[in-house]
């Protein structure tokens, strides 16, 4: 037996047990692992990519409601299996990162080439409950018009009421600190002079993965490293997603601002790196009623007027009308109107919400990370001998449009 248990906190900061009885209570089958857990309710619409959404690190703390009405038809595959960069091939990060998963319908054998077991005996050996045979429209219904709610699976036949106490917030937790690097690392690119330092907030394989691939050496700093200190031997600086408030990154948030200050070569962000590029502009962030998890989001790109499918996993967005003169917004979420985009008017520096490195796809912003490498080689062939710009750096807005 295993239960989802729903709550949603309205305007106190922690659940209270006569509240959380008037939560939602979903019973359904236990098919991983025989854990209790907590944490914040969220679903996705994404239709395949399972193993990636699981392994990737903006889910830390969350208990991942799939929509896909079937789940596990294809298995899992080795996390043995690594590219020509020695990156996984298969999965975001070394590890599930959710807290649990929630389905309607589990397939109890799958099939294809690359799976080398099931998604039950996964879960299972990674210590992630989850849970099949519950509605999974009614839960989207309930975190639609209640808004983000903390939740819980119980698994067993008897439920303990005074369990509710232990509920976590996962919102009031800095998850980056647990799942960056906690050293930096480096990535080769073959024959390539180009170099990069990514500041890590729960980075994606595929990241990593989209700039090697396109020419840039990647050097992998842990979220709060003082990266103006090592910034000049870089031709680019890029902020990775990651999970939870990113108010939480304030050590981050400061070193940009220094950055901004001495560094004049192109800075991206990615997701939780674009909220925090535009908290060290100055502008402010806000929590979604639900967030924006699918592959199939539009966001309209508004420097050229064209209109983009994305990949999604964000709780939290940029205000759009904080951003102070100097920056503008530059993409913008279709379905709810919220900023997907931001760029410096005069200096290279700029960020999207979406995932444009998106593994499941869909794979229409990927030229965003062409235009990236681009502006590092135009700014690499305008250096002098000393280093020295011999021209004004272009504003990144301008470059990818």
């Amino acid at each position: 037996m295993g239960t989802c248990h729903l709550y949603h906190p309205g305007t106190q900061s922690s659940p209270s047990l006569t509240n959380w009885q008037n939560g939602p209570v979903f019973h359904g089958i236990s098919f991983g692992s025989n854990r209790n857990v907590s944490g914040e309710a969220v679903f996705s619409t994404a239709i395949v990519g399972y193993p990636e959404s699981m392994t990737d690190p903006s889910y830390k703390g969350q208990i991942l409601v799939f929509t896909q009405p079937l789940l596990g038809n294809y298995g899992v595959p080795s996390f043995n299996e690594r590219d020509e960069y020695n990156l996984l091939r298969y999965f975001e990060s070394s590890t599930i990162q959710c807290a649990g998963i929630i389905v309607a319908d589990y397939a109890t054998k799958y099939s294809h080439w690359t799976a080398v077991e099931s998604l039950a005996s996964w879960c299972a050996r990674s210590g992630i409950p989850a849970v099949s045979g519950v509605d999974t429209r009614a839960i989207v219904t309930f975190l639609r018009e209640r808004g983000s709610s903390l939740a819980r699976i119980v698994v067993g036949e008897e439920y303990d009421a005074d369990e509710d106490e232990a509920f976590i917030d996962p919102g009031e937790i800095n998850l980056v600190k647990q799942v960056c690097t906690k050293h930096p690392f480096h990535v080769e690119a073959p024959r390539s002079d180009l170099k990069v330092a990514l500041i890590d907030c729960g980075v994606k394989e595929n990241i990593i993965r989209s700039l090697v691939r396109r020419g840039a050496s990647v050097t992998v700093y842990p979220y709060d490293y003082p990266i103006q200190k090592v910034a000049h031997q870089y031709d680019g600086i890029f902020l990775s997603n990651g999970p939870g408030d990113p108010t939480h990154c304030n050590v981050t948030v400061a070193n940009l601002r220094t950055l901004f200050d001495n560094y004049h070569k192109p800075i991206f962000g990615i997701c939780l790196g674009h909220q925090l590029v535009s908290l060290a502009a100055g502008a402010k962030t806000i929590k979604l009623k639900y967030g924006n998890r699918a592959q199939n989001i539009p966001a309209l790109d508004l420097l050229t007027g064209r209109c983009h499918i994305t990949s999604q996993n964000h709780g939290y967005a940029v205000d759009a009308s904080s951003l102070p003169k100097g920056w503008t917004e530059t993409w913008r979420n279709v379905n709810d109107g919220s900023n997907e985009g931001v760029s410096h008017d005069s200096r290279p520096i700029g960020s999207v919400q979406f995932h444009p490195e998106a593994k499941g796809g869909p794979q229409d912003t990927d030229w965003i990370f062409d235009r990236y490498i681009e502006s590092l080689k135009t700014m690499k062939s305008q250096e002098t001998p000393l280093g020295v710009q011999s021209e004004a750096p272009a504003a990144f807005g301008a470059m990818i449009a």
